[in-house]
């Protein structure tokens, strides 16, 4: 079915992940749109956070040749360990453009609909064979409802299967309007303790149950998962608990997906400190726990989202 949409709205992305094999069935690829309201404690890609492209620098990279100080127009660039001023900086991207290792990159980009969607449509091929399709991520990909509902609406017109994955804290109007529009919602649960996720993620999350009610009520496949972080939700009380609610808005499957340390460096790119240092992954066997709980509720679980 072919939908009506503005090809040209505007977003702001921070990458586009070709051949993924996660985040939705088959081969896909990945739309990350920039900005959330959450500040998850283990987030894995901090540069979703802000809504507004950003400078990264690489320390590793740099050779210290000096060019991207004589091109800064406000004087954010300076030669100390921390390299740029972020309070002064206006990020242009002067620097970026001519700093030869790619030490300092733009780390966001606003494109249109059709932009993303030229390269979205390159590997058509694969997504038929695969039956695959295309996931909108982020950050949170509902903290830029005009843009987000262009995008599905595009997708959809070219029959490409379409996901989001989501923590749902958006207005309920927000999830309503794109809903119609999707074939799957990665619905990502933190905690059922509110006071904990507010703790750890920086709000309640009593709208985000009851977004996940208005999900399972649609007719859009519907996957809660959970991120599973030590000594944070990785009880077996608060798995049960989330399995638990699932059940009892109609969901039949919980994926849980082992923390990772893979978002670190990304915290040091931007200047900033990684909350949670000295955490490590779950063990195999622990997962395997947490799973046999989701599993006694009378769910599908799986490890990883695989």
């Amino acid at each position: 079915m072919r939908y009506s949409y503005n090809p040209n709205a505007k977003g702001v992305i921070f990458d586009i992940q070709r051949f993924s094999v996660h985040d939705g069935p088959g081969i896909r690829t990945i739309v990350f749109l920039k900005g959330c309201p959450l500040r998850c404690q283990w987030c894995a890609n901090p540069e979703g956070q802000n809504h507004k492209p950003e400078i990264g620098y690489t320390a590793a990279n740099c050779i210290r040749c000096g060019r991207c100080s004589g091109v800064c127009p406000v004087g954010a660039i300076s030669a100390d360990e921390e390299r740029v001023n972020r309070k002064v900086c206006i990020v242009c991207g002067a620097c970026a453009t001519v700093c030869p290792p790619r030490a300092l990159t733009v780390i966001g980009e606003e494109k249109t609909v059709t932009e993303v969607l030229a390269e979205v449509k390159k590997d058509f091929m694969f997504y038929r064979r695969s039956e695959g399709g295309v996931t909108v991520s982020g950050g949170e990909p509902l903290s830029q409802p005009e843009f987000l509902l262009e995008l599905v609406k595009a997708f959809k017109s070219e029959y490409l299967h379409t996901a989001i994955e989501t923590s749902g804290a958006a207005q309920p109007e927000v999830i309503r309007s794109v809903l119609p529009y999707l074939d799957l919602v990665l619905y990502d649960i933190k905690h059922m303790d509110d006071a904990k996720h507010e703790e750890y993620v920086g709000i309640g999350n009593s709208l985000i149950l009851r977004n996940a009610r208005l999900v399972a009520a649609s007719n859009t496949r519907m996957i809660i998962r959970v991120p599973v972080i030590p000594g944070i939700n990785d009880d077996l009380a608060n798995i049960r608990a989330t399995a638990e609610f699932a059940r009892e808005i109609g969901v039949n499957r919980v994926d849980l997906l082992p923390y990772h340390r893979l978002g670190v460096p990304k915290y040091r790119k931007l200047g900033r400190t990684y909350p949670l240092e000295g955490i490590t992954p779950p063990s195999r066997e622990h997962m395997n726990s947490l799973r046999e709980v989701v599993v006694s509720v009378g769910l599908d679980c799986s490890i990883g989202g695989h």
